[in-house]
């Protein structure tokens, strides 16, 4: 996904559309959108913000103001990817989370040469 894509992303969930969000990487990256929902799983770390279950396909977030977080969303997205990829979570913490830098950092530079113009 080029640079600009990446931007559009994180506004998108930002904006509070991560569904849009999800569909256009779903897209991008040939794999199924996964579903989302707000309410982590019982038993979930109390620390956890986010998580994703490679059963039912589905992210869910601790709460509607997480549904806005761009490195949250994006972040297990990646686990949906590589999931899919991989038919098992092997997706690493450290993956995902540079997955999700990348999208926020390319929104970022979009955002500085907005300002720079």
């Amino acid at each position: 996904m080029d640079s600009k894509s990446k931007a559009v992303v994180v506004r998108l969930i930002a904006n509070g559309n991560a569904e849009k969000a999800l569909e256009a990487l779903a897209k991008h990256y040939s794999v199924d959108v996964p579903k989302l929902r707000v309410g982590l799983p019982k038993g979930r770390k109390r620390n956890s913000v986010g998580t994703y279950d490679r059963r039912s396909k589905t992210i869910a977030v601790l709460d509607s103001d997480t549904l806005k977080q761009p490195f949250v969303i994006l972040h297990e997205f990646y686990h949906h990817l590589r999931t899919n990829i991989a038919q098992e979570h092997k997706g690493t913490e450290k993956g995902a989370d540079a997955f999700a830098k990348d999208y926020i950092q390319a929104y970022n530079a979009a955002m500085t040469q907005a300002v720079g113009k």
